[in-house]
């Protein structure tokens, strides 16, 4: 019997593998404790008016069942002898997907097995492009909270070699000003456990963790934006619903409420299998614009992204999930090709060719093939094409797809999906990346779906650019896919269970964990998928209280700026040394902004400010007025340019007199869009 936490997992950040474990004190009291470890299966027809089951072959039975038939072990090639199939438990989050077709999932690692996990390693299948894999040992004491901390940018708090570096005591002052409570405890909780660390090494002294967060001076402090992300938190639950998403205020704040009046609110939205039952979830409008990915200037998403793991961080701290290191895995890549080379090798190879690719040109034609064949082919990516063929046209491509020369005209479709699954799963590092892998699927331990989906949207904003620009490639494809399901039978669930195992069974990821394991993930992994795919909308967006973190920081930094501009001039007695204080331009106080497009015209635009007066509309106007620009609307932006925010391309229904207010310093300025 495996233990009440059976679903573990390894993933690692810079210092190794992180393993998920639920923690004894969670809040949550037995949710997360042994459910009947019997798998049932329902007799056939059971619940087709939730979920039909049109994948199934006539002449095959319909199972409903998180682990594989007898005789169809995960880990058994096609011709070993059945193995007895073991007793096991489920992670309570499970739940949502025991009437999933779950067939699919087990069908589908078969037919991995029996493509070999081979065909596309070296020059079309080769041996000699074997990966090597270290042994997973237990991180040193400490060495997991220092890899957190660096990658939030605060390694001072413990590298006595940046004790003396002002830029970096001032950056993270800044920083560290600008968290919630939550964030601020999660930072805390591991500045602690290191020092506890460093003081059985008896190290140098590191700063009292009470020196890092004690009280913010008073005299001279500037004021905050108020957007709810600061420590006074607004009442999270007085004006949403189930759901609603409030991206006003920190999810981790949010979750804290939850546990402390988990009883209260305890969520009356159960998870459901059937497409239509999962929450319709909505974002509460916002005046000020929805901000993208690929909306901010890098500057500003370098913040986006140390905030993230602190929130990150701090959410699953909320829950009582805990996140332990492991060394990292080291793995031999190709360097050149298609198949088995890593995401970043693949996109620098494409970039010289065709500058500005953001998801591998492979993947692209493959999934514009299949779309050229038509979506409506009975069992797409769920009917396997022929494993030799497909070796076959791994290879062919391998040699001809850059050259221009490769036969389109005869793939087939199924043997196309083939190939689309071969890529993600010949990745030599997973698509959701090593680091992030075990927390993706520790989302499935949060105790609601609106919390679930808050992580998710963490963990694709802390994806590296290469990941996180094909996996939306891929959602966006998978949900074509499901738009024609009446013709090719093929629901959210069915997509879902089907891409499952290609994108979490990862080079090296089977001999890594026990039968038992990766029976207890295999609806877990599936409920991951669907929600990408469900809510994919949501996902790749930039939730408001992170911004406004920002916006906080901006200012900040700029107040010290300003103080030290100060200083100088008092110092060199040089009146033109000290900028002067970015004034509100007049236009401001008087009702009208000015619009600039100085790729365009040299001529500025006066617009009268209204209170509907929305982003689109300023386009609109200048599209009207100067008739010489050729570029097409869907190509232009109007950008948010300074004061509090480095750059932001504004969404469409931005109103802009509300972004006024909370920015009066910015400048307005339509250019083409920087994707």
């Amino acid at each position: 019997m495996v233990s009440r936490f059976a679903c573990y997992l390894h993933l690692c950040r810079r210092t190794g593998h992180y393993t998920v474990q639920q923690n004894h004190n969670t809040q949550h009291g037995d949710r997360h404790g042994p459910v009947n470890p019997t798998i049932t299966t329902k007799p056939a027809g059971a619940d087709q008016a939730s979920l039909p089951n049109p994948n199934v072959a006539p002449n095959s039975k319909s199972q409903l069942s998180s682990s594989p038939k007898p005789g169809s072990s995960p880990r058994q090639s096609p011709n070993s002898k059945a193995r007895p199939r073991p007793s096991y438990q489920r992670c309570s989050s499970q739940d949502s997907l025991d009437e999933l077709e779950m067939d699919d999932y087990w069908k589908e690692v078969e037919n991995i097995n029996r493509s070999g996990e081979g065909s596309g390693r070296g020059e079309g299948g080769g041996d000699g492009e074997v990966q090597e894999e270290e042994q997973q040992k237990t991180p040193e004491d400490g060495e997991q909270e220092e890899a957190w901390l660096t990658e939030a940018g605060l390694a001072r708090l413990f590298d006595d070699s940046l004790a003396t570096d002002q830029d970096q005591e001032e950056d993270s002052a800044v920083f560290l000003s600008t968290l919630t409570r939550t964030q601020a405890a999660a930072v805390e909780r591991r500045v602690t456990s290191l020092q506890q660390t460093l003081r059985r090494r008896n190290r140098q002294h590191v700063p009292d963790v009470r020196d890092i967060f004690r009280p913010p001076e008073k005299d001279g402090e500037p004021s905050k934006l108020n957007g709810g992300s600061e420590n006074g938190q607004k009442d999270v639950t007085s004006a949403e619903t189930e759901t609603e998403l409030n991206v006003e205020v920190s999810f981790s704040e949010q979750a804290l409420s939850y546990r402390e009046n988990h009883q209260r609110l305890k969520a009356t939205i159960s998870n459901s299998s059937s497409d239509d039952k999962l929450p319709n979830f909505k974002l509460l409008r916002d005046k000020t614009g929805q901000t993208r990915i690929g909306d901010l200037s890098p500057l500003d998403m370098k913040k986006v992204h140390r905030l993230v793991l602190v929130e990150m961080t701090a959410l699953f701290d909320t829950a009582g999930v805990d996140l332990k290191a492991h060394k990292a895995v080291k793995v031999k890549t190709k360097e050149t090709g298609l198949f088995g080379v890593p995401l970043a090798t693949l996109l620098d190879q494409d970039q010289r060719r065709y500058p500005g690719t953001k998801v591998p040109l492979i993947l692209q034609r493959l999934i514009s093939h299949i779309e050229d064949e038509g979506l409506d082919t009975e069992g797409l990516l769920r009917i396997p094409g022929a494993a030799t063929r497909v070796k076959s046209l791994c290879q062919e491509l391998e040699s001809s797809f850059y050259d221009g020369l490769f036969p389109w005209q005869q793939l087939k479709q199924h043997d196309a999906a083939s190939l689309l699954k071969l890529f993600i799963r010949e990745l030599p590092h997973p698509l959701l990346t090593v680091e992030y892998l075990s927390a993706f699927i520790a989302v499935n331990k949060l105790p609601t779906k609106k919390q679930q989906l808050q992580a998710l949207n963490l963990l694709v904003l802390l994806l590296p650019e290469a990941s996180r620009d094909t996996l939306k490639a891929l959602v966006e494809f998978f949900q074509r896919v499901i738009d024609h399901q009446t013709k090719n039978k093929m629901t959210l669930n069915n997509v879902s269970v089907v891409m499952a195992p290609n994108i979490f069974m990862f080079k090296g990821f089977r001999s890594k964990v026990t039968e038992q394991q990766e029976f207890s993930m295999a609806t877990s992994t599936a409920n991951i998928v669907r929600l990408l795919i469900r809510y994919q909308n949501l996902l790749w967006t930039i939730p408001k209280f992170i911004l406004m973190q920002v916006r906080n920081q901006n200012m900040e930094s700029q107040r010290k700026q300003n103080k030290e501009r100060a200083v100088r001039k008092l110092l060199k007695k040089i009146t033109t040394d000290k900028q002067p204080d970015k004034a509100v331009p007049e236009e401001n106080s008087q009702g009208f902004i000015r619009v600039q497009a100085p790729q365009f015209t040299k001529v500025s635009m006066a617009v009268q400010l209204t209170e509907e007066l929305q982003a689109a509309d300023v386009l609109t106007r200048f599209l009207s007025q100067d008739s010489s620009v050729s570029v097409k609307r869907e190509e232009l932006c109007l950008y948010e340019i300074g004061g509090n925010i480095k750059e932001r391309c504004l969404d469409g229904e931005t109103y802009m007199k509300d972004l006024l207010q909370l920015n009066p310093t910015a400048e307005w300025v339509i250019k083409a869009v920087q994707r």
